[in-house]
């Protein structure tokens, strides 16, 4: 399949007679049983400095009171139907039917029903949908709880955030958490998918993938339109409580991240991504090494570390100190014991060989909820 080459595509005009109005922006909260989180999300969207003109939930498959508890937080709800295609086919399924009720223009958050927005979300996102951004994504933090699971989880976050500042704010991925599109991105993007110009079935969000928002970044990207995720877009969202959801969760992030950039192939858009893969790859490899050759060392029963092998240590360890600032000072404690970390890489460094041994036994990945 060739894919077609990026463009800078500039914002679409207005098709608003009269005097310009000012975008409309519909919030779409995809939810299934979440009942007892919708209503801070919801909560959350009231209290934006921009607040959206419209707010529906999608309750797909619940069997819960998250379409009640949606209704009684001031949010239309729109259940899904025979949908067996979980928040992708759920999204489809209310993007066909609000988006014919919408200009270009306007935009549409979605957001995850575990997720809160920082009140200055939206005014600061639609700000940054300018010129060729096609679509704003959240930095996102994690919430409190979850003992040291959750202190590195917000950790790793934190440092994500920081490497997002660094990159001038450019968004790798338009995060599931909460991401705005214009609508005549989304529209593009459909169309695209209809002509085959890209996969992933014939409506807005992919259907083959395990990560929806993943794969929506490099379509939007391949269609020519930057991805940003700017100051003042932040966010608040679970973390995991337990090793088996956070290997979970972490397996499909990892597992669909490398199907989408199968699928894709190399091209202008993907390649930092694959390239990016590449480097993950060699990390493993070299702290592998690092602690062979440590094992070694002290098996030996007289360790001798050279100057050298201090400095690395050292290193190490204080870079792990500096990109942990934002998290807070016990944050930055735990980052400088080093073995707790150490031992959380290792956890990702096992997604990572996990998922592409699943993929060269072409072994199936079932979504499951976290």
């Amino acid at each position: 399949m060739r894919w077609p080459r990026p463009r800078r595509r500039p914002a679409p005009r207005a098709r608003h007679h009269g005097t310009a109005a000012a975008p409309r922006i519909l919030a779409l909260i995809p939810a299934h049983n979440e009942a007892e989180r919708i209503a801070a999300a919801i909560a959350a969207l009231h209290r934006q400095d921009r607040p959206p003109h419209r707010i529906v939930v999608v309750a797909d498959n619940c069997t819960d009171a998250t379409a009640e508890t949606a209704r009684a937080g001031g949010a239309g709800v729109i259940a899904s139907q025979n949908n067996r295609r979980k928040k992708a086919g759920a999204l489809n399924q209310a993007l066909g039917r609000l988006l014919p009720g919408l200009d270009d223009t306007d935009m549409v958050l979605v957001q995850d029903a575990d997720t809160t927005l920082q009140p200055a979300f939206l005014a600061s996102a639609t700000a940054a949908m300018h010129g060729t951004v096609g679509a704003v994504g959240g930095i996102f933090y994690g919430e409190k709880g979850g003992g040291l699971l959750g202190a590195l989880q917000r950790i790793e976050f934190h440092r994500y955030a920081r490497e997002i500042a660094r990159r001038e704010f450019r968004a790798d991925v338009l995060t599931g958490t909460a991401t705005l599109f214009r609508v005549a991105t989304l529209r593009e993007v459909r169309q695209a998918r209809l002509d085959g110009l890209i996969g992933g079935g014939t409506s807005y969000y992919s259907l083959a993938s395990l990560t929806e928002d993943d794969e929506i970044t490099k379509a939007v990207r391949t269609l020519g339109y930057r991805t940003v995720s700017p100051p003042g877009c932040g966010v608040v969202t679970e973390v995991m409580t337990s090793l088996p959801k956070l290997w979970h969760q972490r397996l499909r992030w990892q597992r669909g991240a490398l199907e989408n950039l199968r699928d894709y192939g190399w091209t202008p858009v993907t390649a930092p991504y694959i390239i990016r893969q590449g480097f993950m790859g060699l990390s493993v490899l070299f702290l592998a090494l690092y602690l062979v050759f440590t094992g070694w060392m002290l098996a030996r029963g007289k360790p001798e570390f050279t100057a050298f092998w201090i400095a690395i240590g050292l290193v190490f360890v204080a870079e792990k100190v500096v990109t942990a600032r934002g998290a807070g000072w016990k944050s930055q404690l735990l980052a400088g014991t080093l073995a707790v970390e150490l031992a959380y890489d290792m956890f990702q460094h096992a997604v990572y060989i996990r998922s592409l041994w699943d993929m060269a036994r072409r072994r199936e990945e079932h979504w499951r909820a976290t």
